[in-house]
């Protein structure tokens, strides 16, 4: 099977670099995993951030050594950076101005990272980078504005365009008219291991929020379990294993086994508050949770 390679980025209003204070700070902690036992346990947290600004959408590249994400500064210019796991150190991997750079993903191909880039014009879309952050193109020419993406393999991949209501779509390189997947859709877009799917969150005609898996292959949609109000950012474990973060706390859903969401490990030991988005390596043993901000020691 096919892996799909998945970003998020934020909506039109909260990706312009003006409206950046209005995200509040948040930090990104790296999570050591435990699944053995089935049930997801905590074995150590690092603290990969710690200052008062906005860090952010945290993606692993498939190294296993390396982990992208997006930081705001006080004039809210947003850049990539680099943490390289193990190390504690932290790097500028993409700084550029006017232009600001959003929620870096791996492309398929491995050479390459894409983002979301708004453009010196407020223009939003689809760019790539080497993986030492030169040579940008623009990978959508027409398509925007692009708030979120997701690679389904080197030619194709889904698109969030934003819009009234927002839609998402699934776009070839190779030519022809985009696909309509969904409208209405929300800010968590994730693959599914072991499927050439992914998931996302749409608002159905009573206004009820649903985690949703699209099948690429057969183009068909099908509702999974419904995200908890307060936060709607899920990932999913190699296992098969969807998570998500509510307060403090991890929850697990195994759709092959449970019916609801399962409370996992408490983070609030380890400063973790009002968590939000989540990422996981390739290999399931790093959980990058992204938190509000609350000082701390390193």
């Amino acid at each position: 099977m096919r892996r799909l390679f998945v970003t998020a980025a934020l909506f039109a209003a909260t990706l312009a670099p003006a409206s950046a204070s209005a995200q509040g700070s948040s930090d990104i902690f790296l999570v050591t995993l435990n699944t053995a036992g089935g049930t997801i346990a905590v074995d150590s947290v690092i603290r990969v951030t710690n200052r008062n600004g906005y860090d952010n959408q945290p993606s692993f590249l498939r190294d296993g050594r390396t982990l992208l994400y997006t930081t705001i500064d006080a004039a809210g210019q947003a850049d990539i950076r680099r943490h390289t796991l193990g190390t504690r150190g932290t790097s500028a991997l993409i700084v550029t101005a006017p232009e600001s750079e959003y929620s870096a993903t791996q492309m398929p191909t491995g050479d390459r990272f894409s983002v979301i880039r708004v453009e010196r014009d407020s223009t939003q879309r689809l760019w790539s980078f080497r993986l030492d952050g030169t040579d940008p193109r623009i990978v959508l020419e027409d398509v925007k504005p692009v708030g979120y993406h997701a690679w389904v393999d080197a030619n194709r991949v889904v698109v969030f365009v934003l819009g009234s209501p927002a839609t998402l779509q699934l776009v070839d390189l190779r030519g022809g008219s985009p696909v309509m997947i969904a409208r209405d859709v929300g800010r968590a877009l994730q693959p599914v291991p072991g499927r050439d799917a992914v998931s996302f969150v749409r608002r159905d005609s009573a206004d009820t929020r649903w985690i949703e898996i699209y099948d690429v292959a057969t183009r068909t949609v099908t509702r999974l379990i419904r995200p908890f109000a307060e936060n709607e950012y899920h990932t999913w474990l190699p296992n098969g294993t969807l998570t998500t973060a509510r307060g403090s706390r991890l929850y697990q859903f195994n759709p092959a086994t449970d019916t609801d969401w399962v409370a996992a490990a408490d983070l609030a030991s380890h400063g973790i508050t009002n968590a939000s988005r989540l990422a996981v390596s390739a290999d399931g043993m790093w959980l990058a949770v992204v938190a509000a901000h609350a000082a701390a020691d390193r």
